[in-house]
This record gives C-alpha cells, sequence and structure tokens, in this order.
C-alpha cells in the first residue's frame, strides 16, 4: 500500500508526458472498455433514477395544473413553490448526497475494471460494485462533500477558480480506487498534487476526449453517448498509470513468476 509521501514522490519525479501518446493510449484503451463504459453509465442511470423521479414527479402535476389554467397562468409554479415543504428540500439534497456518493463508488469501481483490462484480466460485472460497501461508502461519502465544498467555494469566487480546481476533482475517484487506505484529507493532498504537476496536460485532455465523446456519441443517433461517455475516464487512468503507477501485483505476472 502505497503512504501518501511515497505518492507525492511519484508525482514530484513524474516524467513529461506527451498529449498525443497519452490521447492515442486512451482510444486503444477504450477499445478494450467500451461495453464497461456502457454498463457504467446504465448503472449511473439506475442509481439515480429514483432522484429524477422524486423530482419530477411533483412538477408533472404542476404541468397538469397549467395546462387547465392556460399556459400563460404562472400561479401552478407560484403555488408549488410556495408549497415546497423544508421536508421535501432536504429529501432532496439527502437523496442527491446519497446518490452522488454511489456514482463516485461506480467510477471508482469503473477504474479498477479499466486497470484489469489493460492487462487483460478477466472482469465480472460485480468489479462496479466492489466500493458499495460499508467501510469505503463512509470515507466517499465525505470525500464527495469536501468535492462538493470545494467545487461551491470555486463557485463563488467569480467562477474562473472553477476551471483550475476541476482538473483535482476529477482525480478524486481514481486516486480513491487505487489507494482506499488513505484518509479524505490525504486523497484531496495527493489529487491537487497530481492535478497541479499536470494540470494543463490533464484540463487539454479533458477538453479533448470529453467533446470527442459528445460529437461521436451524437453522431451515433444520440444514444452513442452512453457509449462513448466514458471515454474521458482514460487519459485519467492512463495519466495516473504513468506518473504514480500500480505496485499490485497482476495475474500475468503472478504467471511470468512462477515459470521462472
Amino acid at each position: 500500500m502505497n503512504s501518501v509521501n511515497s505518492l507525492i514522490e511519484k508525482i514530484n519525479a513524474a516524467k513529461t508526458l506527451d498529449f498525443g501518446n497519452i490521447f492515442t493510449d486512451s482510444i486503444e484503451l477504450f477499445k478494450k472498455t467500451w461495453l464497461q463504459g456502457f454498463l457504467l453509465q446504465l448503472f449511473t442511470f439506475i442509481v439515480m433514477l429514483p432522484l429524477i423521479i422524486v423530482l419530477y414527479a411533483p412538477l408533472i402535476g404542476v404541468v397538469i395544473a397549467q395546462q387547465e389554467g392556460g399556459y400563460a397562468n404562472n400561479d401552478a409554479f407560484e403555488s408549488f413553490i410556495a408549497g415546497m415543504s423544508l421536508f421535501y428540500i432536504v429529501f432532496v439534497l439527502a437523496g442527491i448526497l446519497v446518490l452522488g456518493t454511489i456514482s463516485i463508488a461506480l467510477n471508482a469501481g469503473f477504474y479498477k475494471i479499466m486497470r484489469k483490462l489493460d492487462n487483460d484480466e478477466q472482469t465480472s460485472t460485480s468489479d462496479f460494485f466492489y466500493f458499495i460497501k460499508g467501510k469505503y461508502l463512509s470515507k466517499i461519502f465525505v470525500l464527495m462533500l469536501a468535492s462538493f465544498g470545494i467545487a461551491v467555494l470555486a463557485t463563488l469566487l467569480c467562477y474562473l477558480p472553477i476551471f483550475y480546481v476541476m482538473v483535482p476533482l476529477s482525480l478524486f475517484a481514481i486516486v480513491f480506487a487505487f489507494n482506499p487506505d488513505l484518509t479524505v484529507g490525504e486523497i484531496v493532498k495527493v489529487s491537487f498534487k497530481l492535478g497541479n504537476k499536470k494540470w494543463l496536460l490533464i484540463f487539454g485532455l479533458l477538453i479533448v476526449s470529453g467533446l470527442l465523446a459528445e460529437i461521436v456519441g451524437l453522431l451515433l443517433c444520440g444514444i452513442g453517448l452512453l457509449f462513448t461517455a466514458a471515454f474521458p475516464y482514460h487519459p485519467i487512468y492512463l495519466i495516473y498509470k504513468e506518473v504514480i503507477g500500480f505496485d499490485e501485483t497482476t495475474a500475468i505476472e503472478q504467471i511470468g513468476e512462477s515459470t521462472e
């Protein structure tokens, strides 16, 4: 298990990475992981579905009321907003936090799956839920609160800092996935250290890979987004791999050692 100091040392000693190589390798890795990327989007949607229902079910009643009173009548919306109870607001916020925690856990599981596929190892659907356990969920919940707090603070500072923090925030899930025993503070520290070291590279790759995923997805009649949306995770994984690396022994390496 890496200590936070060893992770920081690896980041400080990181070699220069080439944008084109990382992007090309991301495409090659995506060829192995596209199906699991689709499953990630599917599972995330299933997790978010209850919250979507809770949010939009009351609005359906408002739309019906508006239709009865005429589209020019805003009384229905005004009555709905005035009638929103504190309990409903708290319930929705709690739902966002809980489901957001599960979403991060799924993302971390996807990184573990990506690692296996990168080494041509077998994976299973259960790997997505590796971190949906009590000992991990509480830490992920605190990590998500930290992420939310940092994002809100950056937004309050005239929005510009959000462009800076979006890079280290994008690293929270992968740093946790391969270092789950670190404290939340240590995960944040390592993420910001790596984000600072490779900020321009990560930012550029996130923008380019995100645009490519959206364009290709839309060209595939929109539904293709379910298959391409996970593409931006790949350059993040490869940068982590090149800068920090992995200490665990893979199944292929174990076989090689046993034959020596």
